[in-house]
């Protein structure tokens, strides 16, 4: 017998199937401003729960500590499975609302901050200033002007399990929003794996949003698993090796 296929689930028909868990994410997320990623990681935990047969767990049946440290391998792989097949694609629209909303007042918050210091340097005695608007435009843009290197994040694959750069790309993607600037795959023959790649964002904040604050966060694509971390350029060999003393 030939194997049955699934059928096929549009993206609407996905979200109206998971809108409870969207309203929920709605309220973590943008209600009560939590952080967009930990919020998709909660979910992620309470529909692996919901799987394990705690229905209702936030309501009627006791969750103890003992628990999660028994099932503490399944359940780390249990909620990065959920969080990678369903959660992303069930709320991405909502996260990346929530994403755009806090950059933009966190970019507000900033600019506040910046007129207000500018404001009291204006009343201290003694000071003067003269300057073109033009100026002091391009002269703060070019102060706030983040370099690639510091807005690239280096991820790595498993050898065995290749990664394409269209998986990567759609995985950033769809998670976070139109947040990528380029992406460089390990330059390798065709019959050979890529093993790692820099990603270069629009903005460094993403890399902090995307990291969640760690050093080093691990990801699923398509089962496949990826190591990501903020990228660390080389230093050149001449600043690594001191100068020699000049001969008497």
């Amino acid at each position: 017998m030939m194997p049955s296929l699934l059928p096929f689930v549009s993206q609407e028909e996905f979200k109206i199937f998971h809108e409870i868990d969207r309203e929920l994410y709605t309220i973590l997320a943008i209600n009560l401003w939590r952080d967009p990623v930990d919020s998709m990681q909660i979910m992620a935990l309470w529909l692996w729960l919901e799987r394990t047969g705690f229905n209702n767990c936030l309501m009627e049946k006791e969750i103890s500590l003992r628990f999660f440290y028994d099932n503490r391998l399944n359940a780390i792989q249990g909620v990065a499975k959920i969080a990678s097949d369903v959660c992303i694609r069930a709320v991405t629209d909502i996260m990346q609302q929530a994403v755009e909303r806090n950059a933009s007042q966190s970019l507000a918050d900033s600019q506040k901050m910046m007129a207000q210091s500018f404001q009291k340097s204006l009343v201290q005695p003694g000071f003067q200033v003269r300057f073109c608007p033009n100026e002091m435009v391009q002269s703060w843009t070019q102060q706030n002007e983040v370099p690639a290197d510091d807005r690239t994040m280096f991820v790595t694959f498993s050898k065995g399990y290749p990664v394409l750069e269209r998986e990567v790309r759609e995985f950033f993607i769809r998670a976070y929003g139109d947040c990528i600037e380029s992406l460089h795959m390990q330059e390798v023959q065709s019959t050979e794996q890529s093993l790692f790649a820099r990603i270069v964002f629009h903005s460094a904040s993403s890399i902090n949003v995307i990291l969640n604050g760690l050093g080093k966060a691990k990801f699923t694509i398509n089962g496949k698993h990826v190591w990501a971390r903020k990228f660390i350029p080389k230093r050149p060999k001449s600043l690594l090796t001191p100068p020699k003393p000049p001969s008497l």
